[in-house]
């Protein structure tokens, strides 16, 4: 036979009737505050554009470099046959920076903000 200890019973009621409510309560407010910080965090741009000589013909075999200026990671692309390039799924919170070069030509360096909301970006790399 299992008898049950009267203030126990009260413990897991009081236990229920405050605990809960307020995990719940916690639970609730870190989740109308945790999407907007997560969709700032895992927010995604395309960055993408053409490489083109003095003249404004396209250049292909030119490489297209995109440097994250707070890590220094830079990655790189080769322009295809119509001089284009592009880079997916850059991070929206970091600022970069993005430049072309083929042989001793290079092209101004154009800067990309964490404050600029556009999820594409699109550049004319010109070769000097």
């Amino acid at each position: 036979m299992i008898v049950s200890d009267p203030s126990s019973a009260k413990r897991r009621g009081l236990f229920c009737r405050y605990a809960i409510p307020i995990l719940l309560l916690t639970l609730a407010c870190g989740m109308t505050l945790s999407p907007a910080a997560f969709a700032q965090n895992f927010s995604r741009r395309d960055i993408e554009g053409i490489v083109v000589d003095s003249q404004d013909k396209t250049v292909s075999g030119a490489t297209v470099f995109l440097e994250d200026l707070k890590t220094k990671n830079i990655r790189s692309f080769t322009s295809t046959d119509n001089g284009s390039f592009r880079f997916a799924q850059i991070g929206m919170i970091d600022d970069y920076q993005v430049w072309a070069q083929r042989g001793k030509l290079k092209s101004s360096t154009k800067g990309i903000s964490s404050f600029d909301s556009r999820t594409e970006l699109h550049f004319e790399l010109k070769l000097k």
